[in-house]
């Protein structure tokens, strides 16, 4: 007899196990589906989360510093310059590295010499952090290498800026905290010369200070400025090797002023012109016991005039007393002989000309003049520069520029010194 196969039990079996695969399949597929819903769902509400986030304020972002790393909540702006100045005096000027004064012929007749260096090699560090409850918060450090060094490669860092600055954007005004340039004088001689004008009628240099300023709309392209501070009086005079005081230990700091008016000169250009002063106590210790107290002051005025978009005009004049920390007085400020302060006055004033984006010449002159009648015997009763310079920018960082200038200084019963000065610059700005 000869056996039959079962093929319909065998074709239902396939058929029934071919509906149990589809089912179990299908539930598989109804699970991953159920959760990648779930993931997307997931991925929706933390876009959301972040969406908010950033479209909280600012302030909102660095509420706790201790969870925001130092980038995250200020910002930071490397700049500066590599700059090599090379320089040839036909007479001995003081110092060498940038022309102060020029010695007398008396004692060093037609003594020429030649300098070169990279000490004005600039860096610098500008910070700004998120504006908070209306108020900009801003600071900056600067440094170059004209400090002293044990030689002339081996220069030391001179801290020229370290500040921070608050500003209450709704109310226009700020305080700034820290060391950077005086509140008077705020102008500079534009020269290659690294001194740009001290000690020749540009007063004013740099010290630590507390300064607040107030910003005053008037009218559209109107506007006026108030400044006021207190900083810290600088003398560095000894009466002796061995006197430890500098008389810089008064009771109370330097006060400092200036109030100025911006104003309209044409197209977008804006000029300003601004009166300035100082004044402040000095308290020296004598030899023979007790002490004697020196006032420093100043009144100064300052003109900017961008006439033309190829022309800008400027100029400051002054006239104080026990001028010298303040680079004035031709480094004179109290006659240690007689201890009464040296008056002084004098100015500067200078053109910019840029014809061409590549191309800038300079030009201009100032004059220092002590009072005769304060100075001891054989010292500077006149000091003033004239030159001229050019510079040409071959990219947008690298440029050379050449200077000439003419320095005489006058002594009280000694002779003149004269000089003329050729400086060679190549600058490299980032």
């Amino acid at each position: 007899m000869v056996s039959r196969r079962p093929w319909g039990a065998v074709a239902l079996a396939f058929l029934v196990a071919g509906f149990t695969g589809r089912a179990e399949t299908e539930a598989d597929l109804r699970e991953e589906n159920k959760q990648l819903r779930q993931r997307l769902e997931n991925v929706e509400t933390e876009l959301g989360q972040i969406k908010k986030q950033l479209a909280r304020p600012a302030e909102t972002l660095v509420a706790d510093p201790k969870k925001k790393p130092l980038l995250a909540s200020v910002e930071m702006e490397l700049y500066g310059y590599l700059k090599l100045d090379a320089a040839y005096d036909d007479s001995r000027a003081n110092v060498g590295n940038f022309a102060r004064w020029v010695e007398s012929e008396s004692t060093r007749p037609n003594d020429d010499q030649f300098a070169m260096t990279a000490n004005q090699t600039r860096l610098g560090l500008n910070l700004a952090a998120p504006t908070v409850n209306g108020i900009k918060t801003t600071g900056k450090l600067e440094i170059d290498f004209y400090g002293v060094g044990a030689a002339e490669n081996k220069p030391e860092v001179l801290l020229r800026h370290a500040y921070l600055n608050a500003e209450w954007l709704d109310y226009h005004c700020s305080v700034l905290a820290g060391q950077t340039a005086d509140i008077i004088s705020p102008l500079f001689l534009p020269t290659l010369n690294y001194s740009v004008g001290w000690w020749q009628g540009n007063i004013g240099y740099r010290r630590p200070q507390i300064r607040l300023t107030e910003n005053l709309p008037i009218a559209p392209d109107w506007s006026a400025k108030l400044e006021g501070g207190v900083s810290r009086t600088i003398t560095d005079r000894r009466l002796g090797a061995t006197d430890p005081n500098s008389g810089d230990d008064a009771g109370w700091p330097t006060l400092q002023g200036r109030a100025s008016l911006n104003f309209p000169t044409g197209g977008k250009r804006q000029g300003t012109i601004g009166i300035s002063g100082h004044y402040g106590e000095e308290e020296q210790h004598l030899t023979a016991g007790g002490n004697c107290h020196h006032h420093t002051w100043s009144a100064n005025v300052d003109v900017k005039l961008p006439l033309a978009k190829w022309l800008t005009l400027q100029g400051e004049a002054f006239v104080g007393a026990n001028l010298d920390s303040f680079n004035g007085g031709i480094g004179y400020g109290v006659n240690t002989n007689t201890m009464q302060s040296i008056v002084s006055h004098g100015g500067w004033v200078a053109a910019t000309i840029d014809p061409h984006p590549k191309l800038q010449f300079n030009i201009g002159a100032g004059l220092d003049h002590p009072h005769e009648e304060d100075l001891p015997n054989k010292a500077r009763s006149y000091n003033s520069v004239a030159f001229i310079n050019g510079s040409y920018l071959f990219t947008a960082n690298f440029s050379v520029g050449l200077e000439v200038s003419y320095l005489r200084t006058c002594y009280k019963g000694q002779e003149a010194g004269d000089d003329w000065r050729e400086q060679l610059a190549f600058i490299y700005k980032f």
